[in-house]
C-alpha cells in the first residue's frame, strides 16, 4: 500500500501537533507518514509529539517556513501539505506586527512557491474565522467579505487570499479552512481557557476584558482536525471551508462555566481594560462543510470542558514547562532565512 507523505507546518503547535497525534494514532488512517516543520518558537512544546516520536512514519525538521532552501527540499520529498504555521496571539499582533506579515503572509508565499514549483497535489491552508471581523447578528458564509480588525487577523487575511490566488492563477489544489475557537488540551497557556483553568487552579485572579460580553464560538479541537483532514481528503480545490463547533458563549458565561470547574467564586475575576481590536462577535456558517464533507461536531462543550479541566489538572508539569521547553534535536535542521 502506497503511503501520502503529507508535510505538516507548524505540526508542534496545539492544533498541528493534535493532528499529527491523530493520523498516526491508533484511529488514523494508516496510510499516511508525516514530517512536521516547525521552527519551535515560543507556544510550541516538543513534548505535544512525544506521542508519536517513535512511529515509523513519524519525522521532525525544526526549521523555519521562511527559510526558501529548507521548505523547497522538503516539498519535493512530500505529496500534500497542510499548513498550520502561524503567528497567532491577537494581543502580541498589536504590539508588534512584524513577526505576523513575516510569518503568516511571507511564509506562506514561501511554501506556495514550493509546493508549485514541485507540483504538490493537495496544499490546505488553515485559517481563522478572525478574517471576516466582527458581526452583530448571523453566521458568515464562505462567500463573506473579508474584515480583518487586527494586524493578526489581517495577517491571516492576507495569506488566504494569496494561497487562493495560487488556485487561481497557477491551478494549484489549495483548499482553506476558517475554524472558530479552538480548545482542547496541549494547548499553550496564553489562550483564554488554559489560561483561566492554569490560573485558577493555582489560586490566581484571572483577567476578563471589558464588560465580558464578546462572544466566541468554541470548537473542539478533536472536531477541527477530524474537519481538516475531511478538507484533505475530500474537499474540493480553489474552495474555503468555514469550520464552526456549534457552541457560541459570551466570555463572560465562558468565564462562569470554567469557575464552576475549578471550584472557584467570581471574586477571583478581575476585569480589564478592554484591548484594541477585540472584535465583539464571531459567528461562521459550516453548512459547506457539513453538506459536501459531511462534517458535523461530535465533542459536546459541557464534555470538552470538563475533559480539558482534568487534563491541565493531571498534567501540570506539562503547562508548567511549556513556556521553556527547548528545541529538540531533528532528522534535519537549518538556520533560518529572511524571507
Amino acid at each position: 500500500m502506497s503511503q501520502t507523505r503529507i508535510l505538516v507546518t507548524g505540526g508542534a503547535g496545539f492544533i498541528g501537533s493534535h493532528y499529527v497525534r491523530t493520523l498516526l494514532g491508533p484511529q488514523g488512517p494508516g496510510d499516511v507518514s508525516v514530517t512536521v516543520l516547525d521552527a519551535f518558537t515560543y507556544a510550541a512544546n516538543p513534548a505535544s509529539l512525544d506521542e508519536v516520536q517513535d512511529h515509523p512514519g513519524f519525522r521532525l525538521v525544526v526549521g523555519d517556513i521562511c527559510d526558501a532552501r529548507l521548505v523547497d527540499g522538503l516539498m519535493a520529498e512530500h505529496d500534500h501539505v497542510v499548513h498550520f504555521a502561524a503567528e497567532s496571539h491577537v494581543d502580541r499582533s498589536l504590539v508588534d506586527a512584524g513577526d505576523f506579515v513575516r510569518t503568516n503572509v511571507l511564509g506562506t508565499q514561501v511554501l506556495l512557491d514550493a509546493a508549485l514549483r514541485h507540483g504538490v497535489g493537495t496544499f490546505v491552508h488553515v485559517s481563522t474565522d478572525e478574517v471576516y471581523g466582527s458581526i452583530p447578528t448571523g453566521s458568515c458564509t464562505e462567500e463573506q467579505p473579508l474584515d480583518p480588525n487586527s494586524p493578526y487577523a489581517a495577517s491571516k487575511a492576507a495569506s488566504d487570499l494569496l494561497a487562493l490566488v495560487y488556485h487561481r492563477s497557477h491551478g494549484l489544489d489549495v483548499r482553506v479552512t476558517r475554524c472558530s475557537n479552538n480548545y482542547g488540551h496541549h494547548q499553550y497557556p496564553e489562550k483564554i481557557i488554559p489560561l483561566f483553568v492554569t490560573r485558577l487552579l493555582d489560586g490566581h485572579k484571572v483577567p476578563l476584558y471589558g464588560d465580558g460580553l464578546h462572544v466566541r464560538d468554541w470548537l473542539h479541537v478533536d472536531d477541527h482536525v477530524r474537519a481538516v483532514e475531511l478538507v484533505r481528503t475530500r474537499g474540493r480545490a480553489g474552495e474555503v471551508y468555514n469550520i464552526g463547533g456549534g457552541s457560541e458563549l459570551t466570555n463572560r458565561q465562558l468565564t462562569q462555566l470554567l469557575l464552576d470547574a475549578c471550584g472557584a467564586d467570581w471574586d477571583r475575576v478581575e476585569y480589564v481594560t478592554d484591548r484594541k481590536g477585540h472584535d465583539r462577535r464571531y459567528s461562521v456558517d459550516w453548512t459547506k462543510a457539513r453538506t459536501e464533507l459531511g462534517y458535523t461536531p461530535r465533542r459536546t462543550l459541557a464534555e470538552g470542558l470538563a475533559e480539558t479541566v482534568a487534563w491541565y489538572r493531571e498534567h501540570r508539569a506539562w503547562w508548567q514547562n511549556a513556556r521553556t521547553a527547548p528545541a529538540p534535536a531533528a532528522a534535519a535542521t537549518a538556520g533560518t532565512a529572511p524571507c
